[in-house]
Protein backbone atom coordinates (compact mmCIF):
# COMPACT_ATOMS: atom_id res chain seq x y z
CA UNK A 1 0.00 0.00 0.00
CA UNK A 2 1.17 3.55 -0.68
CA UNK A 3 0.01 6.96 0.49
CA UNK A 4 0.62 10.46 -0.77
CA UNK A 5 3.33 12.72 0.60
CA UNK A 6 0.63 15.19 1.63
CA UNK A 7 -1.29 12.53 3.57
CA UNK A 8 1.86 11.65 5.51
CA UNK A 9 2.64 15.30 6.24
CA UNK A 10 -0.91 15.90 7.45
CA UNK A 11 -0.72 12.86 9.73
CA UNK A 12 2.50 14.11 11.31
CA UNK A 13 1.24 17.68 11.65
CA UNK A 14 -2.05 16.49 13.12
CA UNK A 15 -0.30 14.57 15.89
CA UNK A 16 2.58 16.95 16.59
CA UNK A 17 0.90 20.35 16.07
CA UNK A 18 4.13 22.20 15.16
CA UNK A 19 2.33 25.55 15.04
CA UNK A 20 2.20 25.48 18.86
CA UNK A 21 5.98 25.71 19.23
CA UNK A 22 8.65 28.35 18.91
CA UNK A 23 11.47 26.25 17.54
CA UNK A 24 15.06 26.46 16.28
CA UNK A 25 14.30 25.34 12.74
CA UNK A 26 11.49 24.33 10.37
CA UNK A 27 9.24 21.44 11.39
CA UNK A 28 7.56 19.25 8.80
CA UNK A 29 8.67 18.42 5.27
CA UNK A 30 12.25 19.71 4.90
CA UNK A 31 13.16 18.03 1.60
CA UNK A 32 10.57 17.05 -1.00
CA UNK A 33 10.92 13.66 -2.64
CA UNK A 34 8.61 11.34 -4.59
CA UNK A 35 4.87 11.87 -4.32
CA UNK A 36 3.88 8.30 -3.31
CA UNK A 37 5.25 6.68 -0.16
CA UNK A 38 5.26 2.95 0.60
CA UNK A 39 8.21 2.56 2.95
CA UNK A 40 9.42 4.93 5.70
CA UNK A 41 12.60 4.91 7.75
CA UNK A 42 12.95 6.73 11.08
CA UNK A 43 16.10 7.79 12.90
CA UNK A 44 17.36 10.40 15.33
CA UNK A 45 19.40 12.64 13.01
CA UNK A 46 19.42 13.22 9.25
CA UNK A 47 23.06 12.25 8.98
CA UNK A 48 24.75 10.97 5.83
CA UNK A 49 24.92 7.51 7.41
CA UNK A 50 21.16 7.45 8.05
CA UNK A 51 20.36 8.67 4.53
CA UNK A 52 22.61 5.99 3.03
CA UNK A 53 20.95 3.35 5.20
CA UNK A 54 17.52 4.59 4.09
CA UNK A 55 18.60 4.33 0.45
CA UNK A 56 19.73 0.75 1.06
CA UNK A 57 16.35 0.03 2.68
CA UNK A 58 14.59 1.46 -0.42
CA UNK A 59 12.78 4.06 1.69
CA UNK A 60 10.54 6.71 0.16
CA UNK A 61 10.62 8.89 3.28
CA UNK A 62 12.78 9.53 6.34
CA UNK A 63 11.42 10.81 9.66
CA UNK A 64 13.89 12.33 12.13
CA UNK A 65 14.14 14.50 15.25
CA UNK A 66 17.20 16.45 14.06
CA UNK A 67 16.72 17.68 10.51
CA UNK A 68 19.06 19.55 8.19
CA UNK A 69 18.14 23.18 8.72
CA UNK A 70 18.60 25.28 11.86
CA UNK A 71 18.17 28.92 12.73
CA UNK A 72 21.36 30.92 12.29
CA UNK A 73 23.30 28.30 10.32
CA UNK A 74 25.35 29.06 7.21
CA UNK A 75 22.91 28.84 4.30
CA UNK A 76 25.43 27.69 1.70
CA UNK A 77 25.00 24.20 0.21
CA UNK A 78 28.59 22.99 0.44
CA UNK A 79 30.51 20.19 2.14
CA UNK A 80 28.45 17.91 4.37
CA UNK A 81 25.21 19.75 3.58
CA UNK A 82 25.71 19.26 -0.15
CA UNK A 83 26.47 15.56 0.37
CA UNK A 84 23.31 14.94 2.39
CA UNK A 85 21.04 16.92 0.10
CA UNK A 86 22.60 15.34 -2.98
CA UNK A 87 21.76 11.86 -1.69
CA UNK A 88 18.18 12.79 -0.81
CA UNK A 89 17.51 14.50 -4.12
CA UNK A 90 19.25 11.91 -6.27
CA UNK A 91 17.13 9.15 -4.73
CA UNK A 92 13.94 11.23 -4.53
CA UNK A 93 13.52 10.67 -0.77
CA UNK A 94 11.28 12.86 1.38
CA UNK A 95 12.77 14.16 4.64
CA UNK A 96 10.40 14.96 7.51
CA UNK A 97 11.84 16.50 10.67
CA UNK A 98 10.18 17.55 13.94
CA UNK A 99 12.22 18.97 16.78
CA UNK A 100 10.43 20.39 19.85
CA UNK A 101 7.02 18.99 18.78
CA UNK A 102 8.51 15.50 18.93
CA UNK A 103 10.04 16.15 22.35
CA UNK A 104 6.69 17.28 23.71
CA UNK A 105 4.13 14.76 22.44
CA UNK A 106 2.50 13.28 25.58
CA UNK A 107 2.44 9.69 24.29
CA UNK A 108 4.88 9.21 21.42
CA UNK A 109 7.37 12.01 22.13
CA UNK A 110 10.94 11.78 23.34
CA UNK A 111 10.16 12.77 26.92
CA UNK A 112 7.15 10.46 27.21
CA UNK A 113 9.03 7.56 25.65
CA UNK A 114 12.10 8.06 27.85
CA UNK A 115 9.78 8.02 30.85
CA UNK A 116 8.27 4.76 29.54
CA UNK A 117 11.71 3.20 29.13
CA UNK A 118 12.60 4.22 32.70
CA UNK A 119 9.26 3.08 34.08
CA UNK A 120 8.05 6.54 35.11
CA UNK A 121 4.61 8.01 34.39
CA UNK A 122 4.73 11.80 34.08
CA UNK A 123 2.48 13.59 36.57
CA UNK A 124 3.12 17.08 35.22
CA UNK A 125 5.21 19.34 32.99
CA UNK A 126 7.61 22.18 33.68
CA UNK A 127 9.99 24.58 31.96
CA UNK A 128 9.85 26.66 28.81
CA UNK A 129 7.01 25.57 26.51
CA UNK A 130 6.19 22.90 29.14
CA UNK A 131 8.65 20.48 27.53
CA UNK A 132 9.99 18.91 30.73
CA UNK A 133 8.28 16.10 32.68
CA UNK A 134 8.09 15.31 36.39
CA UNK A 135 7.15 12.06 38.11
CA UNK A 136 6.78 10.78 41.65
CA UNK A 137 9.25 7.97 42.37
CA UNK A 138 10.94 6.25 45.30
CA UNK A 139 14.70 5.66 45.30
CA UNK A 140 17.04 5.60 48.32
CA UNK A 141 19.46 8.06 46.70
CA UNK A 142 20.69 9.58 43.45
CA UNK A 143 23.17 6.77 42.85
CA UNK A 144 20.31 4.28 42.75
CA UNK A 145 18.59 6.38 40.06
CA UNK A 146 21.82 6.60 38.08
CA UNK A 147 22.25 2.81 38.25
CA UNK A 148 18.68 2.38 37.02
CA UNK A 149 19.28 4.76 34.08
CA UNK A 150 22.51 2.98 33.16
CA UNK A 151 20.73 -0.38 33.11
CA UNK A 152 17.79 0.96 31.07
CA UNK A 153 19.80 2.90 28.48
CA UNK A 154 22.83 0.62 28.28
CA UNK A 155 25.42 3.37 28.70
CA UNK A 156 27.30 5.18 31.43
CA UNK A 157 26.03 8.52 32.74
CA UNK A 158 27.46 11.58 34.47
CA UNK A 159 26.07 12.00 37.99
CA UNK A 160 26.64 15.14 40.07
CA UNK A 161 25.41 14.86 43.64
CA UNK A 162 24.73 17.69 46.10
CA UNK A 163 27.26 18.84 48.66
CA UNK A 164 24.69 18.01 51.33
CA UNK A 165 25.09 14.31 50.57
CA UNK A 166 22.71 11.49 49.70
CA UNK A 167 18.97 11.89 50.22
CA UNK A 168 15.88 10.00 49.14
CA UNK A 169 14.63 10.75 45.65
CA UNK A 170 10.86 11.25 45.69
CA UNK A 171 10.44 13.40 42.58
CA UNK A 172 12.40 13.26 39.33
CA UNK A 173 12.32 15.73 36.46
CA UNK A 174 13.61 15.10 32.96
CA UNK A 175 13.90 16.68 29.53
CA UNK A 176 15.74 14.85 26.77
CA UNK A 177 18.67 16.02 24.65
CA UNK A 178 20.49 19.28 25.33
CA UNK A 179 18.14 20.59 28.02
CA UNK A 180 20.70 21.40 30.71
CA UNK A 181 19.32 24.96 30.80
CA UNK A 182 16.09 23.49 32.23
CA UNK A 183 17.86 22.55 35.46
CA UNK A 184 16.86 25.64 37.42
CA UNK A 185 13.23 25.19 36.34
CA UNK A 186 13.43 21.58 37.55
CA UNK A 187 14.72 22.80 40.91
CA UNK A 188 11.84 25.30 41.09
CA UNK A 189 9.41 22.47 40.27
CA UNK A 190 10.51 20.65 43.43
CA UNK A 191 12.58 17.89 41.83
CA UNK A 192 15.12 15.94 43.87
CA UNK A 193 16.94 14.90 40.70
CA UNK A 194 17.03 16.08 37.08
CA UNK A 195 17.93 14.04 34.00
CA UNK A 196 18.81 15.31 30.55
CA UNK A 197 21.26 14.39 27.81
CA UNK A 198 24.09 16.83 28.42
CA UNK A 199 25.74 18.84 31.17
CA UNK A 200 27.50 22.19 30.89
CA UNK A 201 29.90 23.76 33.36
CA UNK A 202 27.34 25.74 35.43
CA UNK A 203 25.10 22.78 36.22
CA UNK A 204 27.74 20.91 38.21
CA UNK A 205 28.01 23.82 40.64
CA UNK A 206 24.25 24.31 40.79
CA UNK A 207 23.67 20.65 41.59
CA UNK A 208 26.13 20.78 44.45
CA UNK A 209 24.68 24.01 45.83
CA UNK A 210 20.92 23.49 45.34
CA UNK A 211 20.70 20.00 46.79
CA UNK A 212 19.25 18.61 43.54
CA UNK A 213 21.21 15.86 41.79
CA UNK A 214 21.94 16.07 38.05
CA UNK A 215 22.31 13.19 35.59
CA UNK A 216 23.56 13.62 32.01
CA UNK A 217 22.63 10.42 30.20
CA UNK A 218 23.58 11.30 26.61
CA UNK A 219 21.89 13.49 23.99
CA UNK A 220 21.39 10.70 21.48
CA UNK A 221 20.75 8.10 24.17
CA UNK A 222 17.83 10.05 25.63
CA UNK A 223 16.34 11.01 22.25
CA UNK A 224 16.40 7.70 20.39
CA UNK A 225 12.88 6.59 21.39
CA UNK A 226 10.48 9.25 20.12
CA UNK A 227 11.15 9.01 16.37
CA UNK A 228 10.54 5.26 16.03
CA UNK A 229 7.54 5.39 18.37
CA UNK A 230 5.75 8.18 16.54
CA UNK A 231 6.75 7.14 13.03
CA UNK A 232 5.73 3.59 13.83
CA UNK A 233 2.32 4.72 15.06
CA UNK A 234 1.73 6.85 11.94
CA UNK A 235 2.90 4.03 9.65
CA UNK A 236 0.51 1.58 11.34
CA UNK A 237 -2.41 3.98 11.05
CA UNK A 238 -1.74 4.65 7.35
CA UNK A 239 -0.81 1.10 6.38
CA UNK A 240 2.74 1.71 5.16
CA UNK A 241 6.01 -0.02 6.07
CA UNK A 242 8.30 1.41 8.75
CA UNK A 243 11.82 0.62 9.95
CA UNK A 244 13.85 2.35 12.65
CA UNK A 245 17.55 2.59 11.82
CA UNK A 246 19.90 3.22 14.71
CA UNK A 247 23.07 5.16 13.87
CA UNK A 248 25.32 4.87 16.90
CA UNK A 249 26.37 8.14 18.49
CA UNK A 250 28.49 8.42 21.65
CA UNK A 251 27.12 11.89 22.49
Amino acid sequence: MSISRLDLLQAFDGLLQPERFKDYGPNGLQVEGRERITRMVSGVTASKALIEAAIAARADAIFVHHGLFWRGQDGRVTGWMKQRLQLLLAHDINLFAYHLPLDAHPVWGNNAQLGHVLGWAASGQFGEQSLGCVADVSYPNARAVADHVVAALGRQVVLVEPESGARRIAKVAWCTGGAQSYFEAAVAAGADLFITGEISEPQAHLARETGVAFIAAGHHATERYGAPALAGEVARSLGIEHQFIEIDNPA
